[in-house]
């Protein structure tokens, strides 16, 4: 199991004025029709950063429940949920462009009107954009799981950041968390378990089937076709607003 305590105090070590983050920008090759639906179609779906509380009920066409994706790659799953799942908001964070483009050509194809995209960190986003206990849902698939051990700094999945999901969920909001490396999943199961405000749905030391409503990626597909598993977690936060 991962040396939890260790890399916090790595973390708290770490030098303030550039923090740690779980990803590295690197802008790859954006098409044509990526740039172009970044110009067209930015005022429909894309929103600013700004250090400011964001009003999902007058951000959306419609108020409803808002579930949180960090991190959609090229939305494709994103953009299948939003569809399938009218009666909820979705809103997709991600940054790099080029998935950013190819979400929203896929949103325009398929009309889905209930989602909306920030290309930001997703820590700066839940800070200062998220009022406390309003998000329905929070999904993080597939993060980077950075197994070097010198890395694990990196990971989005921190004791502040899952300190952080459970201030901005409601009451009986659901954290969903995959990946298909298995020291990853340990280290996150460890972690959210040792989290007295959220509940494991599959119970203690397990790990969830996949819900019918996360699509399979063409990356899961190929993963599973080469005998690679993927662990599925889904924790239920106890306390907050409803």
């Amino acid at each position: 199991m991962p040396d939890l305590a260790a890399t916090e105090r790595l973390n708290a070590r770490a030098p303030q004025r550039r923090p740690v983050r779980s990803f590295v920008r690197r802008e790859g090759r954006i098409t044509d029709s990526q740039k172009k639906a970044l110009a067209a179609l930015w005022p429909t779906y894309g929103i600013e950063y700004s250090p400011h509380l964001l009003n999902f009920d007058t951000l959306f066409t419609k108020p409803a429940p808002v579930v949180l994706e960090i991190g959609f790659g090229n939305g494709d799953s994103l953009v299948q949920m939003a569809k399938q799942d009218p009666d909820k908001n979705y809103l997709g964070v991600e940054v790099y462009s080029a998935g950013v483009g190819h979400c929203m050509i896929a949103a325009k194809e398929q009309a889905v009107d209930n989602l909306r995209l920030i290309s930001h960190d997703a820590i700066d986003i839940l800070k200062h954009q998220t009022s406390d206990h309003s998000l329905h849902a929070v999904q993080l698939f597939f993060p980077d799981p950075w197994p070097k051990k010198r890395h694990h700094k990196r990971r989005i999945m921190q004791t502040s950041f899952i300190t952080l999901l459970q201030q901005k969920l409601r009451k009986d909001g659901v954290f969903h968390f995959a990946t298909d490396w298995q020291p990853y999943a340990n280290w996150a199961i460890e972690m959210l378990e040792a989290t007295p405000e959220f509940d494991n749905l599959a119970g203690p030391g397990n790990f969830a089937p996949r819900p019918a409503a996360r699509p399979i990626t063409k990356f899961e597909k190929r993963g599973t076709r080469l005998g690679h598993g993927v662990w599925d977690l889904l924790f239920i936060n106890q306390r907050g607003a409803p």
